[in-house]
């Protein structure tokens, strides 16, 4: 007797044929059919098998299950998502998933195998990174299973618990490295003095005090700068072959952020200052664009790929030290040094940050005071600087350390700039904001009855304003008993226009015993004085 099969909202007709085996009703395309109720299955079902015992049917001869690699080539190409979902799926796919089960048949997928994956997968990358692969093979291996392409249980959904596990605190990612308004302060000024433009000062203090996202903050335009509020429309996201998509925002969370006097005139002013044009990929004013830190050619990944005849996902492995063939590895090289040879052009520059090359090259150096390392060939190394004018002049180049006298001591060690989101959020929780309110700033949604009940007011909007802004004056303060001016023209008007109107009075005393102390004296006190500030 045939029977219905529930899967997720529908049901699916289960018969037995001549071979003794069920398989599911199809239709003359071959696709399982999916009925409304159990009683519509049911039915189907025995009239196929009446079918069969009527010798209407042929038995059904045997046929070969596709492998995954056959079977993940029809899905992903079925799928409508967001670019930058089909990108990350398009990658896990190639790096992840096909290398370990792309010559299976789909049958050949069980539990153990998939389990003893996930463990080898564990000894190379991130728990985190494993738990996402294995949550894509588990949706990839639902469809099939919907499709008829395999029976039984998927083998990628995780059991229940089996009790508690020794070493489960071991699969915790690690806290979040997160800084205060003072620390936010000094990496935005080392950042600008990295780039030799105060664009990134005026990007690092926009991230802390709005708590926008990096394509957000990448991705707005002139045109939501307005009085007293930023509006959030967009993002810009980057592919990996290095190119930009202009897409809403995450989880669609348009909203418009708060914005203070002084953080309002700070970004107009850098507008009025670079005087944004519509980039050359988009054809909008956005008021960041990248810059030029390296005379040499921005190569892509996808350039690279194309070079040697290999994926995107494949180049990044290569030159990560990642797992990947040697003779691929010498394509990738090979193909790089190829491409390097070629002369820059003016295509070869990015008009927007990416996200990887900006903490590489400016934040990373300036909060941590170390360049970071690209490879085994490029070992991390300190940024050199020559102490005056404080804090310190940057000097590359292969003989930086012999023209140098000093290097930037620390401020955040493994602070990055999603962290300035979660400092600019823990600055507000400081505050004592309504955590209604915090959420309407970061664009996140509380769908809890406590949060339904729960409306922003006037008086919290006008409490989080005034707190943030002596905030912002305290750490200005702090930085003004550092050093009463900045190489970061920016800042130094802001510095400029404190200690006319000193606040508090302590700072105010402090600034003119630096401002008369000798130059070598000043710049040792005032390093003194950075150290007791960072560490409170």
């Amino acid at each position: 007797m045939g029977f219905p099969e529930k899967r997720g909202d529908y049901y699916r007709a289960r018969y037995k044929d001549a071979n003794g085996k069920y398989p599911s009703v199809k239709d003359a395309n071959g696709q399982v059919i999916k009925y409304r109720t159990a009683r519509e299955a049911r039915q189907a079902a025995n009239d196929e098998e009446a079918k069969v015992r009527a010798g209407q049917l042929p038995a059904a001869g045997p046929v070969l299950a596709p492998t995954f690699g056959e079977y993940v080539a029809r899905w992903y190409a079925r799928q409508e998502l967001a670019a930058s979902t089909m990108e990350n799926y398009r990658n896990h796919i190639e790096a992840h998933l096909l290398p370990a089960f792309g010559h299976m048949r789909l049958p050949e997928i069980t539990r153990a195998v998939v389990d003893a994956w996930e463990l080898s997968e564990k000894q190379l990358y991130e728990v985190s990174s494993v738990a996402t692969y294995r949550r894509l093979l588990a949706l990839i291996l639902d469809d099939a299973i919907d499709e008829g392409e395999l029976e039984g249980r998927n083998p990628a959904r995780p059991r229940r618990g089996r009790g508690r596990r020794a070493g489960r605190s071991k699969t915790r990612t690690a806290e979040k490295v997160i800084t205060d308004a003072l620390g936010a302060l000094l990496v935005a000024e080392r950042a600008a003095i990295m780039t030799g433009r105060d664009d990134e000062f005026v990007m690092v203090i926009l991230a802390t005090y709005t708590q926008m996202r990096w394509g957000e903050i990448t991705g707005l335009e002139e045109k939501y700068v307005r009085d007293e509020v930023f509006r959030v429309e967009a993002q810009l996201y980057e592919l990996l072959d290095g190119s930009f998509v202009w897409c809403p925002p995450k989880d669609d969370s348009y909203r418009t952020i708060d914005s203070m006097p002084w953080l309002t005139k700070l970004v107009r002013d850098h507008i009025a200052r670079t005087r944004p044009a519509p980039c050359s990929c988009h054809g909008l004013k956005f008021i960041f664009r990248a810059a030029s830190l390296l005379p040499e050619r921005r190569i892509t990944r996808s350039q690279i790929a194309t070079e040697a005849g290999v994926g995107p996902a494949t180049v990044s492995r290569a030159l990560g030290q990642g797992q990947v063939s040697e003779e691929s590895r010498r394509r990738v090289q090979e193909a790089l040094a190829r491409l390097r040879g070629a002369g820059p052009t003016w295509s070869d520059y990015t008009p927007h940050w990416g996200r990887n090359e900006f903490r590489h090259s400016v934040f990373t150096p300036a909060a941590s005071g170390w360049y970071p390392s690209r490879g085994s060939e490029d070992p991390p190394r300190p940024v050199c600087v020559r102490a005056e004018p404080w804090p310190g002049q940057v000097v590359r180049g292969r003989y930086s350390a012999t023209q140098s006298d000093a290097c930037w001591v620390p401020i955040k060690q493994g602070l990055t700039p999603h962290g300035l989101r979660h400092s600019g959020k823990a600055i507000m929780e400081d505050l004592g904001t309504p955590k209604v309110l915090i959420d309407e700033r970061m664009g996140h949604i509380d769908s809890s009855t406590p949060a339904i009940y729960s409306h922003v007011t006037a008086g919290m909007r006008l409490r989080l304003k005034q707190g943030l802004t002596d905030v912002w004056r305290q750490a200005l303060a702090a930085r003004a008993a550092l050093s009463p001016w900045s190489p970061v023209r920016a800042l130094d008007e802001l510095l400029t226009e404190h200690l006319a109107n000193p606040q508090p009075k302590i700072i105010s005393q402090i600034s003119p015993i630096l401002t008369s102390l000798p130059e070598g004296e000043r710049k040792k006190v005032a390093s003194e004085l950075l150290e007791l500030l960072i560490s409170g």
